[in-house]
């Protein structure tokens, strides 16, 4: 049986969670690098690490697995692994990848920002150094760059990203557009996107996005005063209610184009639940919440126990997908979306992203770093639009950042569907969330095993 109904209310499935999330923090703990247990309403599912595997178990082969773990019986558990059939060859060696291809670019299109968000990676959108805008020169050889070696029938990805980008309003849609035709003429499909605070938004912008397909996501941290607190402008000024009606043409038109919230989680806006459910009524596309674990100024990290009840949160946010899926609903929680069909399909990588391998983040200078945090910063540093792509910077960091690399990853049974935490927060602060990511796939493997059973459906 699910732990939610279609008749549960929000007080109770605040209670649910919590308890869910209570018992997830004793169980989701890492015991094998091999194997973990995931307990169900029927048999206890195994999780195998290698290859991001589920299956079901009986009593028995729980009871001799559970025994191994306790024993810290390594080699035990994998002749157990052998003898039930479940071995396989290792997928993920040390072998780092070299010299990937480029499929998607972000342009930091402006470096600089409106807003005045204490916590902001980007030092307030200038990147520690003086505010700029890209060039349109600039944004051409970055498109050109990224489709130079594209094969007939391709996709790549642009984004656009700043500060905040619709600053430079005329170079991003002379950009789209050149993308757009440079794409046609080789045969390969060009997706764009744009991360944007939202208070810039012209109503014509909204046919723009809607003619090439963006994906947009507007940034808001929480609904009304909580949003004002923590992304106000410069002058300290609120900004929730103008964002709001600014977006509505965005909402109202999107069909080609797909609009979507993504919230920072600090300690200053945890009522996840409520705040998803007002963005889905609003109309977004899909919501997604992301823990502040490093910010520039220190302000509104997330310590440990923030982070135990943000997992409280999430869960009933999950709680709430699951109520829904099963009768039939869509319910366009990013997190809960992306996790499940993660499981469903067996993810296992060796890094977090494509920060340095398949993307890359270009500076207005035109300066290349393995993501879009990396701007400005050395430790990121990956080559120039003039000189291209630096193989060495580009192998090193790939060899580096691989997981098998990381501490104390080799030991998590985890680590292939995290890949070892998001770089540029590793780099600055550690691993900080390494439970906080174990409890939500645990409980989310959990979720899994419901969803494929009551609505089978929603993998289709």
């Amino acid at each position: 049986m699910s732990p939610v109904t279609t008749q549960t209310g929000t007080d109770s499935l605040a209670a649910i969670a919590s308890e869910l999330a209570a018992r997830i923090n004793m169980g989701s703990a890492p015991r094998s690098p091999q194997v973990h247990l995931i307990p169900t309403a029927g048999n206890t599912h195994l999780f195998i690490t290698n290859g991001s595997r589920l299956y079901n178990m009986s009593p028995a082969i729980e009871a001799r697995i559970e025994q191994l773990l306790q024993q810290q019986d390594e080699e035990g558990i994998t002749r157990e692994l052998i003898s039930l059939g479940l071995d396989m060859p290792v997928l993920i060696n040390d072998e780092p990848l070299k010299n990937p291809k480029t499929y998607a670019l972000s342009l930091a299109i402006a470096q600089k920002c409106n807003m005045g968000c204490t916590y902001c990676y980007a030092d307030q959108g200038d990147f520690g150094g003086p505010m700029k805008n890209m060039s349109a020169d600039t944004a051409r050889q970055s498109i050109d760059l990224l489709l130079k070696d594209c094969d007939p029938g391709s996709k790549v990805q642009v984004t656009f990203l700043g500060g905040e980008p619709l600053i430079n309003r005329k170079a991003l849609r002379e950009t789209t557009q050149y993308a757009f035709e440079q794409g046609r003429s080789k045969d390969v499909q060009v997706n764009f996107s744009l991360t944007t605070n939202g208070t810039l938004l012209k109503e014509d912008d909204a046919a723009f996005f809607e003619e090439y397909g963006f994906a947009v996501t507007i940034s808001l941290d929480g609904i009304g005063e909580q949003h004002d607190r923590l992304r106000p402008l410069k002058n300290g000024a609120g900004t929730y209610r103008q964002i709001i009606e600014k977006i509505r043409p965005l909402l109202t038109m999107q069909r080609r184009m797909q609009v979507s919230a993504r919230v920072t989680v600090t300690p200053a806006n945890m009522d996840l639940a409520k705040t998803l459910q007002e963005f889905i009524d609003m109309g977004f596309h899909s919501i997604g919440f992301s823990p502040l674990l490093r910010s520039s100024s220190g302000k509104g990290e997330m310590s440990k126990e923030d982070l135990e009840q943000m997992l409280q949160g999430m869960i009933e946010c999950g709680l709430l997908f699951e109520q829904h899926v099963i009768t039939g609903k869509r319910f366009p929680f990013l997190n809960m979306v992306n996790a499940l069909k993660e499981i469903a399909k067996g993810t296992h990588r060796p890094y977090p992203c494509g920060a340095g391998a398949g993307y890359m983040g270009v500076s207005a200078d035109g300066e290349l770093s393995a993501c879009h945090r990396f701007v400005n910063e050395p430790a990121g540093r990956m080559g120039d639009l003039v000189n291209g792509i630096n193989p060495t910077l580009q192998n090193n960091w790939l060899a580096s950042r691989h997981v098998h690399n990381q501490e104390p990853c080799h030991q998590c049974w985890a680590r292939y569907l995290c890949g070892g935490g998001c770089h540029h927060e590793v780099l600055e602060k550690g691993r900080t969330a390494c439970d906080y990511i174990r409890g939500w796939l645990h409980y989310t493997m959990q979720a899994h095993e419901r969803i494929a059973r009551m609505a089978p459906h929603w993998y289709k």
